[in-house]
């Protein structure tokens, strides 16, 4: 997802926290206790939804790409 500062989560304080988006984050909490993988196949679905132009191969090698990388699953 592109982040911008309108889509940030928020920490515990109502700060902003870039790391993470409004949807995954919120008062300092994931809003989801999904694993990679389900998050993957959560996403994939939704890419698919707004982007009817890419497909879920294509959009599930994307994301096995970045997903691994993202602060909340890197070195798990």
């Amino acid at each position: 997802m592109p982040m911008s500062d309108e889509l940030f989560g928020t920490n515990a304080d109502g700060s902003k926290n870039e790391d993470y988006c409004m949807y995954c984050f919120k008062d300092g909490e994931f809003t989801s206790d999904m694993s990679m993988d389900e998050m993957m196949n959560f996403c994939i679905e939704k890419m698919c939804e707004f982007h009817p132009d890419i497909d879920k191969a294509e959009a599930g090698a994307m994301m096995s790409e970045v997903f691994p990388k993202l602060k909340r699953w890197a070195g798990d």
